[in-house]
Protein backbone atom coordinates (compact mmCIF):
# COMPACT_ATOMS: atom_id res chain seq x y z
CA UNK A 1 0.00 0.00 0.00
CA UNK A 2 1.50 3.16 -0.93
CA UNK A 3 2.25 5.59 1.86
CA UNK A 4 -0.52 8.35 2.56
CA UNK A 5 0.84 11.95 1.69
CA UNK A 6 -0.80 14.46 3.90
CA UNK A 7 -1.68 18.37 3.96
CA UNK A 8 -1.82 18.94 7.41
CA UNK A 9 -3.00 22.50 9.00
CA UNK A 10 -2.56 23.18 12.53
CA UNK A 11 -1.25 26.32 14.85
CA UNK A 12 2.48 26.03 16.02
CA UNK A 13 1.24 25.88 19.72
CA UNK A 14 3.97 24.48 21.86
CA UNK A 15 2.32 21.18 22.18
CA UNK A 16 2.56 21.09 18.26
CA UNK A 17 5.85 22.11 18.00
CA UNK A 18 7.75 18.74 18.08
CA UNK A 19 5.63 18.14 14.53
CA UNK A 20 7.03 20.89 12.75
CA UNK A 21 10.85 21.09 13.86
CA UNK A 22 10.32 17.19 12.98
CA UNK A 23 11.22 15.72 16.55
CA UNK A 24 8.42 13.84 16.43
CA UNK A 25 7.45 12.55 13.39
CA UNK A 26 4.14 10.87 11.85
CA UNK A 27 5.26 6.93 11.43
CA UNK A 28 4.40 6.12 7.63
CA UNK A 29 3.20 9.11 6.77
CA UNK A 30 4.00 11.92 4.15
CA UNK A 31 2.88 15.00 5.80
CA UNK A 32 3.35 18.54 4.55
CA UNK A 33 2.75 20.74 7.77
CA UNK A 34 0.98 24.50 7.21
CA UNK A 35 0.83 26.96 10.01
CA UNK A 36 -1.75 29.87 8.53
CA UNK A 37 -3.88 32.42 10.49
CA UNK A 38 -6.54 30.04 12.45
CA UNK A 39 -9.44 31.27 10.35
CA UNK A 40 -7.65 30.43 7.48
CA UNK A 41 -6.89 27.01 9.09
CA UNK A 42 -10.49 26.69 9.32
CA UNK A 43 -12.03 27.72 6.10
CA UNK A 44 -9.32 25.82 4.16
CA UNK A 45 -10.54 22.28 6.69
CA UNK A 46 -14.38 23.45 5.68
CA UNK A 47 -13.40 23.99 2.13
CA UNK A 48 -11.00 20.87 1.70
CA UNK A 49 -7.67 22.63 0.98
CA UNK A 50 -6.68 20.39 3.79
CA UNK A 51 -6.37 16.73 4.14
CA UNK A 52 -6.20 16.78 8.05
CA UNK A 53 -6.79 20.44 10.17
CA UNK A 54 -7.21 21.76 13.40
CA UNK A 55 -10.95 22.55 14.02
CA UNK A 56 -13.36 24.99 16.41
CA UNK A 57 -15.13 22.50 18.04
CA UNK A 58 -18.74 24.37 17.85
CA UNK A 59 -17.81 24.21 13.51
CA UNK A 60 -17.41 20.16 13.60
CA UNK A 61 -20.77 20.05 15.84
CA UNK A 62 -22.78 22.28 13.04
CA UNK A 63 -21.09 20.41 10.03
CA UNK A 64 -22.00 17.04 11.57
CA UNK A 65 -25.61 18.31 11.72
CA UNK A 66 -25.27 19.69 7.90
CA UNK A 67 -23.95 16.22 7.46
CA UNK A 68 -20.23 16.89 6.51
CA UNK A 69 -17.47 13.92 5.96
CA UNK A 70 -15.19 15.57 8.18
CA UNK A 71 -14.38 13.06 11.03
CA UNK A 72 -12.82 14.19 14.26
CA UNK A 73 -9.87 12.63 15.89
CA UNK A 74 -10.02 12.90 20.01
CA UNK A 75 -6.96 15.68 19.80
CA UNK A 76 -7.48 18.71 21.52
CA UNK A 77 -4.46 21.18 20.47
CA UNK A 78 -6.00 24.23 22.66
CA UNK A 79 -7.64 24.71 25.45
CA UNK A 80 -8.38 28.28 27.75
CA UNK A 81 -11.10 28.78 30.89
CA UNK A 82 -13.28 31.38 30.43
CA UNK A 83 -14.47 33.43 32.91
CA UNK A 84 -11.72 35.47 31.77
CA UNK A 85 -13.78 35.88 28.83
CA UNK A 86 -16.25 38.55 29.75
CA UNK A 87 -15.74 42.19 29.47
CA UNK A 88 -17.54 44.79 30.45
CA UNK A 89 -18.05 48.69 29.31
CA UNK A 90 -17.42 50.45 32.67
CA UNK A 91 -19.61 52.79 32.29
CA UNK A 92 -22.85 50.37 31.88
CA UNK A 93 -23.08 49.65 35.82
CA UNK A 94 -22.32 46.10 35.16
CA UNK A 95 -21.09 44.57 38.66
CA UNK A 96 -21.87 41.14 38.52
CA UNK A 97 -23.78 38.27 36.10
CA UNK A 98 -27.28 39.26 37.34
CA UNK A 99 -26.71 42.67 35.37
CA UNK A 100 -26.06 41.39 32.25
CA UNK A 101 -30.00 40.91 32.19
CA UNK A 102 -31.87 42.68 29.03
CA UNK A 103 -28.10 44.16 28.13
CA UNK A 104 -26.45 44.12 24.44
CA UNK A 105 -23.36 41.78 24.01
CA UNK A 106 -20.94 41.42 21.36
CA UNK A 107 -19.46 37.96 20.33
CA UNK A 108 -16.88 37.03 18.03
CA UNK A 109 -18.07 35.82 14.59
CA UNK A 110 -20.74 34.50 15.36
CA UNK A 111 -23.49 33.07 17.80
CA UNK A 112 -22.18 30.68 19.51
CA UNK A 113 -18.68 29.90 18.61
CA UNK A 114 -16.28 27.81 20.67
CA UNK A 115 -15.65 30.22 23.56
CA UNK A 116 -18.74 31.99 23.40
CA UNK A 117 -20.42 28.16 24.22
CA UNK A 118 -18.53 27.56 27.05
CA UNK A 119 -19.25 30.71 28.82
CA UNK A 120 -22.68 31.29 28.07
CA UNK A 121 -23.17 27.36 29.32
CA UNK A 122 -21.08 28.39 32.52
CA UNK A 123 -22.58 31.20 33.21
CA UNK A 124 -26.05 29.35 33.04
CA UNK A 125 -24.97 26.69 35.13
CA UNK A 126 -23.35 28.59 38.01
CA UNK A 127 -25.16 32.26 37.85
CA UNK A 128 -28.55 31.24 35.80
CA UNK A 129 -27.68 33.27 32.89
CA UNK A 130 -29.80 33.42 29.85
CA UNK A 131 -28.75 34.33 26.63
CA UNK A 132 -32.34 34.91 24.86
CA UNK A 133 -32.57 38.09 27.39
CA UNK A 134 -30.24 39.72 25.21
CA UNK A 135 -29.38 41.36 22.16
CA UNK A 136 -26.30 40.24 20.42
CA UNK A 137 -24.26 41.32 17.98
CA UNK A 138 -21.50 39.70 16.05
CA UNK A 139 -18.52 40.80 14.16
CA UNK A 140 -14.43 40.88 14.53
CA UNK A 141 -12.98 41.99 17.38
CA UNK A 142 -10.52 44.01 16.44
CA UNK A 143 -10.70 43.79 12.08
CA UNK A 144 -14.11 43.94 10.94
CA UNK A 145 -15.81 40.42 9.49
CA UNK A 146 -18.74 40.60 6.35
CA UNK A 147 -21.55 38.52 7.23
CA UNK A 148 -20.81 35.75 4.87
CA UNK A 149 -18.01 34.87 7.44
CA UNK A 150 -18.42 31.50 7.95
CA UNK A 151 -16.96 27.46 7.88
CA UNK A 152 -20.62 26.05 8.60
CA UNK A 153 -24.61 27.23 9.47
CA UNK A 154 -24.96 29.99 11.86
CA UNK A 155 -28.26 28.85 13.48
CA UNK A 156 -29.39 30.22 16.75
CA UNK A 157 -32.48 30.06 18.61
CA UNK A 158 -35.51 32.03 17.19
CA UNK A 159 -36.17 33.48 20.55
CA UNK A 160 -32.45 35.41 20.44
CA UNK A 161 -31.68 38.38 18.76
CA UNK A 162 -28.83 38.62 16.76
CA UNK A 163 -27.31 41.17 14.35
CA UNK A 164 -24.31 41.71 12.87
CA UNK A 165 -22.01 44.95 13.88
CA UNK A 166 -22.30 47.72 11.28
CA UNK A 167 -20.22 47.88 8.59
CA UNK A 168 -16.64 48.50 9.39
CA UNK A 169 -17.11 48.03 12.66
CA UNK A 170 -15.09 46.33 15.42
CA UNK A 171 -16.73 45.15 19.03
CA UNK A 172 -13.39 46.65 20.58
CA UNK A 173 -14.59 49.26 19.04
CA UNK A 174 -18.12 48.92 20.33
CA UNK A 175 -17.61 47.94 23.65
CA UNK A 176 -15.14 50.61 24.35
CA UNK A 177 -17.49 53.53 22.94
CA UNK A 178 -20.35 52.07 24.88
CA UNK A 179 -22.27 50.75 22.27
CA UNK A 180 -21.78 47.50 23.96
CA UNK A 181 -22.65 46.55 27.28
CA UNK A 182 -20.48 43.52 27.06
CA UNK A 183 -18.11 41.39 24.96
CA UNK A 184 -18.14 37.96 25.10
CA UNK A 185 -14.57 37.60 23.78
CA UNK A 186 -12.42 34.95 21.99
CA UNK A 187 -9.23 36.94 22.81
CA UNK A 188 -8.54 40.17 25.17
CA UNK A 189 -9.79 43.47 23.68
CA UNK A 190 -6.41 45.64 22.43
CA UNK A 191 -7.64 48.70 23.76
CA UNK A 192 -8.44 46.66 27.40
CA UNK A 193 -4.55 45.71 26.76
CA UNK A 194 -4.19 49.34 25.93
CA UNK A 195 -5.08 50.71 29.76
CA UNK A 196 -8.52 51.98 28.63
CA UNK A 197 -10.59 53.20 30.97
CA UNK A 198 -13.77 52.32 29.43
CA UNK A 199 -13.48 48.15 29.49
CA UNK A 200 -12.97 45.88 32.61
CA UNK A 201 -13.61 42.50 33.09
CA UNK A 202 -16.20 40.73 34.55
CA UNK A 203 -14.65 39.12 37.00
CA UNK A 204 -11.16 40.76 37.70
CA UNK A 205 -10.36 37.81 39.95
CA UNK A 206 -11.44 35.14 37.31
CA UNK A 207 -8.38 32.79 38.11
CA UNK A 208 -9.94 32.31 41.53
CA UNK A 209 -13.28 31.45 39.75
CA UNK A 210 -11.63 29.46 37.38
CA UNK A 211 -9.65 27.21 39.46
CA UNK A 212 -12.30 27.09 41.99
CA UNK A 213 -14.66 25.83 38.79
CA UNK A 214 -12.43 23.15 37.85
CA UNK A 215 -12.34 21.83 41.15
CA UNK A 216 -16.03 21.09 41.12
CA UNK A 217 -16.33 19.95 37.86
CA UNK A 218 -12.96 18.64 36.57
CA UNK A 219 -13.40 20.37 32.90
CA UNK A 220 -9.93 22.26 31.09
CA UNK A 221 -12.50 24.03 28.33
CA UNK A 222 -10.96 22.46 24.73
CA UNK A 223 -11.70 25.20 22.08
CA UNK A 224 -10.37 22.85 18.97
CA UNK A 225 -10.45 19.25 17.78
CA UNK A 226 -8.45 17.71 15.24
CA UNK A 227 -10.28 16.69 11.53
CA UNK A 228 -9.76 14.37 8.84
CA UNK A 229 -11.50 13.64 5.34
CA UNK A 230 -13.83 10.61 6.01
CA UNK A 231 -12.63 9.31 2.69
CA UNK A 232 -9.15 9.09 3.79
CA UNK A 233 -9.89 6.82 6.36
CA UNK A 234 -11.97 5.17 4.08
CA UNK A 235 -8.59 4.70 1.83
CA UNK A 236 -6.08 4.04 4.76
CA UNK A 237 -6.85 1.98 7.37
CA UNK A 238 -4.85 2.78 10.59
CA UNK A 239 -4.35 6.12 9.40
CA UNK A 240 -6.65 7.67 12.61
CA UNK A 241 -4.79 6.07 14.61
CA UNK A 242 -1.25 7.01 12.67
CA UNK A 243 -2.27 10.68 13.29
CA UNK A 244 -3.85 10.67 16.83
CA UNK A 245 -0.28 8.95 18.10
CA UNK A 246 1.81 11.51 15.91
CA UNK A 247 -0.17 14.27 17.69
CA UNK A 248 -0.11 12.89 21.30
CA UNK A 249 3.54 12.33 20.88
CA UNK A 250 3.78 15.91 20.18
CA UNK A 251 2.11 16.76 22.91
CA UNK A 252 3.88 14.63 25.56
CA UNK A 253 7.18 15.69 24.13
CA UNK A 254 6.27 19.38 24.96
CA UNK A 255 4.46 18.51 28.61
CA UNK A 256 7.94 16.61 29.59
CA UNK A 257 9.96 19.95 28.66
CA UNK A 258 7.82 21.86 30.99
CA UNK A 259 8.85 18.94 33.21
CA UNK A 260 12.75 19.05 32.71
CA UNK A 261 12.63 22.31 33.03
CA UNK A 262 11.96 22.76 36.65
CA UNK A 263 15.53 21.55 37.21
CA UNK A 264 16.53 25.13 35.67
CA UNK A 265 13.61 27.00 37.49
CA UNK A 266 11.71 27.02 33.93
CA UNK A 267 14.61 29.74 32.72
CA UNK A 268 14.04 28.54 29.28
CA UNK A 269 11.01 30.74 29.44
CA UNK A 270 10.97 35.07 30.35
CA UNK A 271 8.14 34.10 33.08
CA UNK A 272 9.56 34.98 36.94
CA UNK A 273 7.95 32.17 39.20
CA UNK A 274 7.18 30.20 36.27
CA UNK A 275 8.05 27.30 38.42
CA UNK A 276 5.95 28.20 41.47
CA UNK A 277 3.10 28.58 38.86
CA UNK A 278 3.59 25.33 37.18
CA UNK A 279 3.70 23.43 40.51
CA UNK A 280 0.63 24.97 41.58
CA UNK A 281 -1.22 24.04 37.95
CA UNK A 282 0.34 20.36 38.24
CA UNK A 283 -1.42 20.15 42.06
CA UNK A 284 -4.36 21.18 41.00
CA UNK A 285 -4.45 19.54 36.63
CA UNK A 286 -2.92 16.52 37.77
CA UNK A 287 0.52 14.88 35.90
CA UNK A 288 -1.47 15.39 32.48
CA UNK A 289 -2.99 18.82 32.22
CA UNK A 290 -3.54 18.72 28.54
CA UNK A 291 -4.86 15.16 27.76
CA UNK A 292 -6.26 14.09 24.53
CA UNK A 293 -8.43 10.69 23.92
CA UNK A 294 -11.88 10.86 24.71
CA UNK A 295 -12.07 8.85 28.29
CA UNK A 296 -10.30 11.85 29.95
CA UNK A 297 -12.22 14.58 28.08
CA UNK A 298 -15.58 12.59 28.21
CA UNK A 299 -16.93 15.12 30.97
CA UNK A 300 -15.65 17.86 29.23
CA UNK A 301 -17.14 17.07 25.84
CA UNK A 302 -20.66 15.97 27.13
CA UNK A 303 -20.22 19.31 28.80
CA UNK A 304 -19.64 21.34 25.74
CA UNK A 305 -22.13 19.04 23.64
CA UNK A 306 -24.91 19.42 26.49
CA UNK A 307 -24.08 23.59 26.47
CA UNK A 308 -24.43 23.94 22.41
CA UNK A 309 -27.96 21.84 22.46
CA UNK A 310 -28.90 24.06 25.41
CA UNK A 311 -28.07 27.74 23.34
CA UNK A 312 -29.68 26.06 20.30
CA UNK A 313 -26.53 26.32 17.82
CA UNK A 314 -26.20 22.35 17.66
CA UNK A 315 -29.01 18.88 17.63
CA UNK A 316 -30.12 17.83 20.48
CA UNK A 317 -27.31 15.94 23.01
CA UNK A 318 -25.44 12.93 21.29
CA UNK A 319 -23.20 10.39 22.29
CA UNK A 320 -19.48 11.75 22.38
CA UNK A 321 -18.16 8.62 21.03
CA UNK A 322 -19.80 8.85 17.71
CA UNK A 323 -18.23 12.13 16.93
CA UNK A 324 -14.34 10.88 16.71
CA UNK A 325 -13.12 8.14 14.28
CA UNK A 326 -14.46 4.59 15.23
CA UNK A 327 -10.57 2.75 15.78
CA UNK A 328 -9.87 5.45 18.43
CA UNK A 329 -13.17 5.39 20.60
CA UNK A 330 -11.31 3.20 22.98
CA UNK A 331 -8.69 5.86 23.93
Amino acid sequence: MSTPRLDIAVTRYDNTRALFDGSVPFDGLDVTLHSPPIPEIFAGVAAGRFDVGEFGLTHYLRARDAGTELVALPVFPARVFRHSAVFVNTAAGITGPADLAGRTIGEFGMYGQDSGIWIKGIMADEYGFRPQSNRWVVGGLETPLPRGFTFTTHPHPDDVHVTFAPHGRTLAQMLERGELDALFASNVPAPYLAGSPHIAPLFPDHETRERAWFRRTGIFPMMHTVVVRRALLHAHPGLARSLYQGFLAAKDDAAQRYRDMRRLFQVTTMVPWMHQLFEENRDLLGEDWFPYGIDANRTALETFVRYSAEQGVSRSPRAVDELFAEELRGT
